[in-house]
């Protein structure tokens, strides 16, 4: 049986490079998409950092007054996922001149499997080489490739040269190719686990591939058991094609904690209508609706609905997330951030709706409003406007 041949593609800093793409004035400088940073002020968190910004250790996820702080001369954008989709799905009609077996497992990043078309295009190496050419020549990015024969170790290789760079395990040297990096590169160890585990002397993967994996299922339970194979290399999981998004989400952090009622709704309505124009973009339906709201202190909750069919329209999703928030009873306590995902996702091609009369309308106004946002028209749903204040007196 012929050994899998197994690419992981991953764009270099994509929504930062996008950026600097459309943007030459923007290259060679530290560049942060993401919120506002309100001259340090600002409350929400670094989406993506360029690789100027990440040597003044700005990373995603940081909140932005922290980036701000670290780097103020950066260029701070708000992120554009319209482009960033568009983009996406170019880089992926790439990926299919070589593959038909392809996973893609985020907007930027997608694991081939190109065991069978070897022979067509000369070979991995050529096929890795053709890949970032077709990449960079259509788009002016570029990407990382990581080789081997299963999908751990593809994806591990492609964050050893970036940016811009191939690495390559040979089929049955995965044990030898992991044994000096860092335990952090095993995919399932984070912060907490990799602290605990250096705090017992196991600090690179060839550290776990000699602990006895009992002894392991002991410190971490069955996790131990799979990291331990992992640390081996061994990694069975195939690609699975046509994989799609598990979810979309929108969320905002709002300057100051708020209890106006009003205010909450109308951001909330706002949220809906960006996560809407995003799914709708893809193609995609929902079935499952999730309110994220964080109050003041920090505590954070989530509230999710499962709908009884698929839906792709603004006046389900806002029902929905409206109903989640009037059900959830905040008492006094102000909202820091709020967040609208939709799940359970699947292509608009694969579904079978079986739609009301009035939801064919909903349908009809949603291409409407799609049509003018796309011909670059400024257009706002009426429910998304606050309403004038009334005048005292």
């Amino acid at each position: 049986m012929q050994e899998r041949i197994i690419l992981h593609v991953d764009m270099d800093a994509f929504f930062t490079s996008v950026e600097q793409v459309d943007n030459p004035s923007l290259q060679g400088k530290p560049v942060v998409v993401g919120a506002d940073p309100k001259g340090g002020r600002g409350r929400g968190v670094v989406s993506a950092a360029s690789y100027e910004a990440r040597r003044f250790g700005i990373h995603s996820g940081m909140p932005i007054s922290k980036a701000y702080k670290l780097c103020p001369r950066a260029v701070f954008l708000p992120p554009r996922f319209d482009r960033y989709v568009e983009l996406s799905h170019g880089i992926m009609k790439i990926f299919e001149h070589y593959s038909p077996c392809i996973e893609q497992i985020s907007i930027d990043e997608a694991f081939l499997d190109c065991t069978g078309t070897l022979k067509l295009f000369g070979g991995v190496e050529n096929i890795a080489r053709n890949i970032k050419s077709d990449v960079f020549t259509q788009t002016g990015l570029t990407c990382s490739i990581g080789i081997a024969a299963n999908k751990l170790v593809a994806k591990i290789a492609s964050d050893l040269q970036k940016p811009d760079g191939i690495t390559m395990c040979p089929p049955g040297m995965e044990k030898d190719f992991l044994a000096p990096l860092s335990i952090s590169k095993l995919f399932g160890v984070g912060i907490k686990t990799k602290e605990y585990l250096e705090s017992l002397g196991y600090k690179t993967i060839g550290d776990i591939q000699n602990v006895d994996e009992n002894y392991l299922q002991n410190l971490l339970g069955k996790w131990g058991l799979v990291l331990h194979q992992f640390a081996l290399g061994i990694d069975s999981r195939p690609v699975l094609p046509y994989s799609q998004a598990k979810s979309v989400s929108e969320e905002t952090t709002f300057d100051v904690d708020t209890d106006d009622e009003d205010g909450i709704v109308f951001t909330l309505i706002g949220l809906c209508d960006r996560v809407i124009r995003r799914i709708r973009d893809a193609e995609f339906s929902f079935k499952t609706v999730t309110l994220k709201i964080r109050l003041e202190g920090f505590a954070t909750y989530t509230r999710s609905k499962t709908l009884q069919q698929h839906a792709s329209d603004m006046a389900t999703l806002q029902k929905e997330i409206l109903r989640l928030y009037i059900s959830f009873g905040r008492g006094k306590r102000k909202v820091r951030l709020l967040g609208v995902k939709v799940s359970n996702l699947l292509c608009n091609a694969d579904v079978q709706m079986n739609l009301f009369e009035n939801l064919q309308r909903f349908e009809k106004i949603e291409e409407v409003i799609d049509s003018i946002h796309n011909r670059g028209l400024n257009l706002l749903r009426a429910s998304v406007l606050k309403p004038p204040q009334k005048k005292k007196g």
